[in-house]
C-alpha cells in the first residue's frame, strides 16, 4: 500500500490526536482505574461512569455529530481504546462492543432508526449488544441457525433460535441481531434491532469465566420475538456483510483494548524493578529483567504501529483494510498476551495477588485472543485475502 493510502501516517501522529489520547487517558487513570477491581469482584459493570465516559463523546466515537456521535476516525478509536486499557480492559472492551452498535445503525440505519437510537446509544443512557455468536456454529458464523420468518401480513419478523456469549445481555437496551431469512450461508442473513423488553427474549444465567467479568456475559433466548420490518436494519439478506463491517473496527479495537492493558502491565512492571530488591541491589541492575522489558516495550511498539497502520486504512477504504485488521488484532492481541505473561513472571508472588492488578490484566487480555474473531479464524482472514491477490 502507498503511503498516501494510508491517510494520517502511523508516526506522525497530529496534535488533536495526542490530545484525544490525552483526554481518555486521564479518563482512564481517574474513572477506570481505580474502580477496576471493584467491579471485577462485584462482577458489575459501572454504568455512571459509561455515562460520564459518553460525556467526553466515548458513546459514540465514529458516529456523525449529527446524530450525538464525536465524528472521529477509527485511528483517533485506536488512540482512545489503548487509553482506556490501561484503566480496565474489560470495561474499555465493553465501550468498543457498544461503539460497534451504535456505528451499525449510524451506517445501515434508515433516518428513521437513527433519529429512535442513536440519542440514548451516544449518551449510553441506553446500552448496545451485538449478537451474532451461537453455540453450534462458534466461529463459523455463517451456519448461524437463528430463524426469522416474515409474518404472512408483511408487517413483522418472527425470530426464534439462541444467541451465546453476548456481553452486555441482560444490561443492553438495545440488541443488533443477525438471523437466517433465507438460504443457507452468508446471502441467507439479515440484521435486526430489537429493544430490550420484547415479548419472547429472554437471557440466560450469568456466564462464569476466565477474565471479562466486569461485564455481563449471557445467552439471549428468542421464542417467537416479533419485531417490525422498519427494525430491519439494512437490506433483507444484507446482515452478514454488516456483521463483517462492524468487525473490522472491532478487532481494531480489541487490539488497542490489548495493547492499553498491556501498557498498564510494562508500567508496573517498570515500577516494581526499581523499587523492588534482591541480593542487596535493585532489580532493575538485572541484565535478564533488563532484556524481558525492553523486549515488552518493542513488542507493544511494533503491535501500535501495525494496529495504527490499519486503523488508517480502514478510514481511507483501502483495498487491503481487512487484512490488516486482522493482521494487527491478531499480534496486537497476541503481542500484549505475551507482556501481561512476563509482567506476572517478573512480579513473581505478588503478580498472582489480586490487589497489584496484573493477574486482572494477564486474564482480561487472553480472552482477547478469542473474542472478535479468534486469532486462528485472523490468520484464516489473511492468507485468504493474501491467495486471493497472488491470483
Amino acid at each position: 500500500m502507498s503511503t498516501e493510502a494510508l491517510g494520517t501516517r502511523p508516526f506522525d501522529l497530529s496534535e488533536d490526536h495526542r490530545d484525544i489520547a490525552a483526554l481518555a487517558r486521564q479518563f482512564a487513570d481517574e474513572q477506570l482505574a481505580p474502580g477496576a477491581l471493584e467491579w471485577e469482584h462485584a462482577k458489575d459493570l459501572p454504568l455512571d461512569v459509561l455515562k460520564l465516559g459518553a460525556e467526553s463523546g466515548f458513546g459514540g466515537i465514529y458516529v456523525g455529530e449529527e446524530h450525538g456521535g464525536s465524528g472521529l476516525t477509527r485511528l483517533d478509536a485506536a488512540l482512545i481504546f489503548e487509553a482506556l486499557g490501561t484503566g480496565d480492559p474489560s470495561v474499555a472492551a465493553y465501550i468498543s462492543i457498544h461503539n460497534m452498535v451504535a456505528w451499525m445503525i449510524d451506517t445501515f440505519g434508515t433516518d428513521a432508526q437513527k433519529t429512535r437510537f442513536l440519542p440514548t446509544l451516544t449518551t449510553m443512557e441506553t446500552l448496545g449488544a451485538y449478537c451474532l455468536t451461537e453455540s453450534s456454529s462458534g466461529s463459523d458464523a455463517a451456519a448461524l441457525k437463528t430463524r426469522a420468518e416474515l409474518a404472512a401480513d408483511g408487517t413483522h419478523y418472527v425470530l426464534t433460535g439462541e444467541k451465546q456469549f453476548i456481553s452486555g445481555a441482560g444490561t443492553a437496551g438495545v440488541y443488533i441481531i443477525m438471523a437466517r431469512t433465507g438460504v443457507p450461508g452468508p446471502k441467507g442473513i439479515s440484521a435486526f434491532i430489537v429493544e430490550d423488553g420484547t415479548a419472547g427474549m429472554e437471557y440466560g444465567a450469568a456466564e462464569k469465566k476466565l477474565g471479562w467479568v466486569a461485564q455481563p456475559t449471557r445467552a439471549v433466548l428468542l421464542d417467537g420475538v416479533r419485531v417490525p420490518v422498519e427494525n430491519r436494519l439494512g437490506e433483507e439478506g444484507k446482515g452478514f456483510n454488516i456483521a463483517m463491517s462492524g468487525l473490522n473496527g472491532g478487532r481494531l479495537n480489541i487490539g488497542a483494548c490489548s495493547i492499553g492493558g498491556a501498557q498498564f502491565a510494562l508500567e508496573k512492571s517498570l515500577a516494581y524493578v526499581r523499587e523492588r530488591e534482591a541480593f542487596g541491589a535493585p532489580l532493575a541492575n538485572l541484565q535478564h529483567l533488563q532484556f524481558e522489558l525492553a523486549d515488552m516495550a518493542t513488542d507493544l511498539e511494533a503491535a501500535r504501529t501495525l494496529l495504527w497502520r490499519a486503523a488508517s486504512a480502514l478510514d481511507a477504504k483501502a483495498d487491503d483494510a481487512t487484512q490488516l485488521c486482522a493482521m494487527a488484532k491478531r499480534f496486537a492481541t497476541d503481542a500484549a498476551s505475551s507482556v501481561a505473561d512476563k509482567a506476572l513472571q517478573i512480579h513473581g508472588g505478588y503478580g498472582c495477588m489480586t490487589e497489584y492488578g496484573i493477574e486482572k490484566v494477564f486474564r482480561d487480555l487472553r480472552v482477547h485472543q478469542v473474542v472478535e474473531g479468534t486469532n486462528e479464524i485472523m490468520r484464516v482472514v489473511i492468507a485468504r485475502n493474501l491467495l486471493k491477490g497472488a491470483r
